[in-house]
């Protein structure tokens, strides 16, 4: 087979990392890819919001399966145009990739299904949510409608952090088109999980727990980012607690998209915080999360591609295919450049790489990095994802604390609490 991944972070490094290893793939091509991704696939030279030239490269080659990384092309609707053209996708088309696309639309979906979610109220205008605001006590949420990257929550300790969300969002247009509407909701208090699942629109395979660290820096302090890290399995998150999640969130929601026309294919990524009245939805994602996939692909033992491919095809109840884990604990720590999530130096020289090989316990996924003559430069926020199995948190955190203290560069910095959640359970 060959295969194109589309994409280029530490999310797609993990995604043709785990590929490369299946018998029945032959060669591997991502757009655009990065430095890590370079040394196990061809990197094309186009944007993944490209979706002409992606499909132009598709029919030209043959490719048999593409798999999209970002959320952007799936809500741009590069699945309808793969299909149109008889190409074999994953990912869910443009109508079901609203769910990501637009979070009013999710939040109506859940209020209308009653499934469990914040309440909440919708603006379209910067002096209507004001006037709400002044009805209601910190905390709160305020979350910008569209695409974001994940940084369009922001969670308000009190009236004056809303009232700059607001403008900032609305008004200041610091997301965009993407902050035109935005949605203030109830502030929940509780565990943080994901939980990814991979359906073909009728029967769902749920993969393993995991849990994401949003908060720039330790101890859950600072703005918020695309993930900073992440562990498999979280500890608390106990059979029958997941039982619930399948039955009451993720089957209600796959159920719900179908009523509406809206078939859902591919992953389906359901943020969630486990509440003291049970387990409710913070946000759906139509795509594998960044950097959740870095753990659960270290951790994964058969074979992904026939799993992508029977989801793709909808016939993932016929096919027996198995998907099987290492019991074992895995961590993925993030290391960023100084600045991020805000504005950041690209360009920057990685030294140590050579010495942090790929070994048994540890992996180093690449997401903002690039080739520069002989050397490996800086040219993302999130630059490398530190990926280690151990036979429980603590060592799993070992083994990847000892790989980043061979790397470095200008400005680097990363959480040195990863996983303490588990650890201090």
């Amino acid at each position: 087979m060959k295969i194109l991944v589309v994409g280029g972070g530490g999310r797609e490094h993990a995604l043709v990392w785990k590929i490369s290893q299946s018998p029945r793939v032959k060669k591997i091509y991502a757009a655009p890819g990065n430095a890590g991704i370079a040394q196990l696939a061809e990197c094309l030279d186009i944007k993944p919001t490209d979706i002409k030239s992606l499909l132009d490269f598709a029919l030209k080659e043959k490719i048999d399966l593409t798999v999209v990384g970002p959320e952007a092309p799936l809500v741009a609707g590069i699945v309808d145009e793969f299909q149109a053209a008889n190409l074999k996708i994953f990912g869910p088309r443009q109508s079901a990739a609203e769910l990501e696309g637009s979070k009013v639309f999710s939040k109506d979906l859940l209020r209308k299904n009653a499934i469990p979610s914040a309440t909440y109220k919708t603006f379209r205008d910067p002096q209507s949510a004001r006037e709400y605001l002044k009805k209601i006590d910190p905390p709160y949420v305020i979350k910008a409608d569209g695409l974001a990257s994940g940084k369009g929550v922001l969670i308000c300790m009190d009236n004056q952090a809303g009232e700059e969300a607001v403008e900032n969002l609305m008004e200041k247009k610091s997301f965009g088109a993407a902050g035109e509407t935005i949605i203030i909701e109830e502030f929940l208090t509780g565990e943080e999980i994901s939980i990814l699942s991979i359906t073909d629109g009728q029967t769902i395979v749920v993969l393993e727990p995991s849990q994401d660290h949003k908060r720039a820096f330790d101890n859950d302090q600072g703005p918020n980012t695309g993930g900073m890290g992440a562990y498999s399995p979280p500890p608390f998150l106990k059979p029958k607690l997941m039982n619930q999640i399948i039955r009451e969130i993720l089957v209600p929601t796959i159920h719900a998209m179908k009523r509406m026309n809206r078939p859902y294919r591919g992953v389906l990524y359901a943020g969630l915080i486990l509440t003291p009245t049970g387990p409710k939805v913070l946000e759906f994602n139509v795509r594998f999360g960044d950097p959740e996939t870095q753990p659960l692909m270290i951790r994964l033992k058969s074979d992904l591609v026939p799993l992508l491919l029977a989801a793709t095809e909808g016939r993932l109840e016929k096919s027996n295919v198995k998907v099987e884990w290492t019991p074992q604990t895995s961590v993925c720590v993030v290391m960023a450049s100084g600045g991020y999530p805000g504005s950041y130096q690209k360009g920057l020289p990685i030294k140590g790489l050579n010495n942090a090989n790929q070994t048994k316990t540890a992996t180093v996924f690449h997401a903002g990095t690039a080739l520069k003559g002989s050397e490996i430069i800086t040219t993302g926020g999130r630059v490398l994802g530190i990926t280690a199995l151990g036979q429980d948190i603590k060592q799993a955190r070992q083994h990847a604390y000892e790989l980043i203290k061979k790397i470095s560069w200008d400005g680097a910095f990363y959480r040195n609490d990863i996983g303490m959640k588990a650890l201090n359970r």
